[in-house]
């Protein structure tokens, strides 16, 4: 989430960088990995998470949500879609304990309830198909 949160406000330049960055921050090589290579896919796979999180937050223009909420909207976004692996459970709860973490008190329920619309578009999509 942090990761993403700087890319966004400092932009893709930073991409190079972001290794280094995680390795300041983080001593387990496994962390450091799996927090890279999920920022790095994420930012990849921006336009389609951008847009399952802009057609489920009802009542919110995109451009308007804060960037930490944008972050981790845009990391469980990426997980719920791409990381099959992980319960959309736990990607959901996790990202309601970054934002009581990171972001204001209204923020975990809003990032709860943007991310049960994302998981119930997704959810559908697969029994359509």
């Amino acid at each position: 989430m942090q990761g993403l949160y700087q890319l966004n406000v400092q932009g893709p330049d930073l991409l190079e960088f972001l290794e280094e960055s995680f390795a300041e921050d983080q001593a387990d090589e496994v962390v450091r990995k799996l927090a890279l290579d999920w920022t790095r896919q994420t930012w990849e796979n921006l336009a389609q998470c951008d847009e399952l999180i802009a057609g489920s937050a009802i009542k919110w223009h995109f451009e308007r949500l804060s960037p930490v909420d944008k972050s981790i909207l845009r990391l469980a976004v990426f997980q719920l879609k791409f990381c099959l692996d992980i319960p959309p459970k736990v990607v959901i709860n996790e990202a309601i304990e970054l934002a009581k973490k990171f972001s204001t008190d209204k923020s975990p329920g809003f990032v709860n309830g943007v991310l049960d619309a994302v998981f119930k578009k997704l959810y559908a999509e697969k029994q359509t198909t």
